[in-house]
């Protein structure tokens, strides 16, 4: 065995050292929760999975997941000048709520934290919150009226809904909401002009998400590497990369940063023109339906970038990629249309399907 040199044993024996002082921390539950967040986070960039953090721990993946995460966005609350008693709090508690906020930009993240301190929010509200910021970012600029400030941001979304409502007591409801968060005086304004106008603006519905189910085992692929053609020699068959199929849509990673998955050949697909595959979560779309968060392939055509009234598209947003739906055309710079939203394959028990000799009985 050849030995390492001894600058690399010293690097791996102190990695090594560190990772057992975690583990036994986070057995312990020594330290606040965002210590936790950072010290799981060591481990599973240090090749310990979740599994086994789990069983050396206690902290289940699930867990795990959401205090690394939570803990990240507590950083942006040092950085991005959140108030000290907010700091104190999410410093203690509340990781699940911090986790809510993981979509926002790292200067939304310490605006939204002190908001939802403010008002004393739960984890269900402060979903709401971070997704009513998320979607009010998306505006170039303001709408008339209302500021940058998250708390017009919130109240925003809320008095688009109470315009909407012609059910006055639900539109009472809601503008008293909106008044609960409203930031500036020219929003404020705007809210309790609703008090005064009963007049409801007739919303045009969001057309349905292309969302699909692979529903059977022949639907899976299975994707093989191409050796070439005969002719060939032993070093041809071995120069050929081993792949690996990341679950759960079997997306397979060659050396270098180039990736592939292997999709049904509905005729959408076989339709597309310029066809990309971009891997996200559930939650990031407005569907009432979905009981669980799961990950999804979604389906672009790039060669689709003209507006229509009835679709989704993926849309340059300060940057960065967004989803979403416009009942105008919007001053976004179109990237493509969303064709397909792939939801993984159900699996009853997966332990079960892989013994064939189950199956054929």
């Amino acid at each position: 065995m050849t030995e390492l040199p001894t600058n690399t044993q010293d690097t791996e024996n102190a990695t090594n050292d560190t990772a057992q002082e975690l583990l036994v921390k986070l057995r312990q539950k020594q330290g606040n929760w965002v210590e936790w967040g950072t010290a799981i986070a060591y481990l599973q960039k240090n090749g310990y999975n979740p599994q086994e953090i789990f069983e050396a721990t206690g902290f289940e993946p699930s867990q795990q997941n959401q205090v690394i995460v939570g803990s990240q966005v507590y950083s942006c609350l040092e950085k991005f000048g959140a108030s000290e008693a907010t700091k104190a709090y999410y410093g203690e508690r509340a990781s699940d709520i911090l986790y809510e906020l993981r979509l926002l930009t790292q200067e939304d993240r310490a605006a939204a934290a002190d908001l939802i301190f403010l008002h004393k929010l739960d984890v269900d509200e402060a979903r709401e919150i971070a997704k009513s910021i998320r979607d009010f970012s998306r505006f170039p600029a303001p709408p008339t009226g209302f500021t940058a400030n998250p708390g017009d941001a919130v109240a925003y979304q809320i008095w688009k809904l109470a315009r909407q409502n012609s059910d006055l007591q639900e539109r009472s409801r809601l503008i008293a909401k909106a008044l609960r968060f409203v930031h500036s005086q020219t929003a404020r304004k705007q809210i309790e002009q609703l008090l005064m106008d009963f007049t409801a603006v007739v919303q045009r519905p969001a057309p349905i998400l292309p969302f699909f189910r692979l529903e059977s085992d022949e639907e899976l692929p299975r994707i093989v590497p191409v050796v070439g053609e005969l002719p060939l020699t032993p070093q041809d068959i071995q120069a050929v990369p081993i792949i690996t199929e990341i679950e759960p849509f079997r997306i397979v990673k060659f050396a270098g940063e180039q990736a592939w998955v292997s999709l049904p050949g509905w005729q959408v697909l076989r339709s597309a023109e310029d066809p990309v595959v971009i891997i996200a979560s559930s939650d990031i779309f407005p569907n009432p339906t979905l009981t669980k968060t799961e990950p999804v392939l979604v389906v672009i055509d790039r060669a689709q970038r003209e507006w229509d009234i009835s679709s989704y598209f993926v849309v340059d947003n300060s940057g960065e990629i967004d989803f979403q739906w416009f009942d105008t055309a919007p001053e976004n710079t179109i990237l493509g249309k969303i064709i397909v939203i792939l939801r993984p394959k159900k699996v009853l028990d997966e332990e079960f399907t892989k013994d064939s000799w189950q199956i054929d009985e």
